[in-house]
């Protein structure tokens, strides 16, 4: 369930504040950040009602207001998690998760003067909901977090973006700029419950960058001679080089990955996401019986 809170009114808002704050100083400087008007095509408009959208101000301001929803909830003793307008609540059907939607929205409604938007409110199953980017997936025996696809959507845009050819930078700034970006991406979706995701979203993001890479080589001659000096054998580094294929496909190929190996993006800074899987090979363990003795072979 997502409150609106395009439509608070200012002064119940202002009333919440007051039990907390004394200071009239600080009340009228918070009256002002609520009344302060929007910028729009050139000219400012009046603002009535409503917290500004992204000021550092309004996430502290809506967990003042929907203090009495968190009460109600506690008061029927149901289990809940909300961070700022964004608030999930689970009950055991489906019948149950109506009654409750409709009962929070006539709370929501009559004392507090909020709307609940209901293009973003549903009642439905955990894993088919999202929660400040994260969702469930749900196993047999268990329940692990993961990224909601749409975070996922927007990830990969992100990236798709800073290593597009066009920008007209070198490798090194493009490097850099995913490193930091992968960083605090991973800094927040790190608590995910799904290595292997991360492992594949490691996966893409290396393969962004050898496509990246093989583009900004551009001829034939190019690529088969950067490929040679990296240590791919001739007839490999010919066949990639003279492949017709498109670049994202080739970016999978045997030569460009031995040229441009994980290792090397390490070197130039580029985290992981998650653990890497193990490259070295599968020791086969078998029992021998020789005299009678057991023995352990390779």
């Amino acid at each position: 369930m997502v409150v609106s809170f395009d439509r608070v009114n200012h002064d119940i808002l202002m009333c919440r504040v007051a039990k907390r704050v004394s200071d009239k100083r600080l009340l009228k400087l918070i009256r002002a950040f609520l009344t302060a008007g929007v910028l729009e095509n050139g000219l400012v408009g009046a603002t009535v009602e409503g917290t500004p959208q992204g000021g550092p101000l309004s996430p502290l301001l809506s967990n003042l207001l929907l203090d009495d929803l968190d009460r109600e909830l506690e008061r029927r003793r149901l289990c809940f998690v909300r961070y700022a307008d964004d608030c999930n609540v689970y009950v055991r059907s489906e019948r149950a998760g109506k009654r409750v939607m409709e009962g929070l929205k006539a709370f929501l409604t009559k004392k507090l003067r909020l709307t609940v938007n209901a293009a973003k409110s549903a009642v439905a199953r955990p894993d088919q909901r999202k929660f400040l980017g994260f969702t469930f997936l749900l196993g047999a025996k268990s329940i692990r977090r993961a990224v909601s696809p749409s975070a996922l959507l927007r990830f990969k845009d992100r990236v798709r973006s800073i290593t597009r050819r066009s920008r007209g930078v070198g490798l090194d700034q493009i490097v850099d700029e995913v490193r930091r970006y992968l960083i605090g991406w991973r800094g927040y979706f790190g608590f995910a419950e799904t290595p292997s995701l991360l492992r594949d979203l490691d996966c893409w993001v290396r393969r962004r960058l050898r496509c990246f890479v093989w583009k900004q080589w551009k001829r034939s001659r190019t690529r088969f001679a950067e490929m040679v000096a990296r240590g791919v054998k001739k007839d490999l580094a010919a066949k990639a080089a003279g492949s017709p294929h498109s670049h994202w496909r080739l970016s999978l190929a045997p030569g460009i990955t031995i040229a441009l190996p994980n290792s090397y993006f390490d070197s130039l800074g580029l985290p992981s996401l998650g653990p890497r899987r193990s490259t070295k090979p599968n020791r086969r363990v078998r029992t021998r019986t020789h005299g009678g003795v057991g023995g352990v072979g390779p």
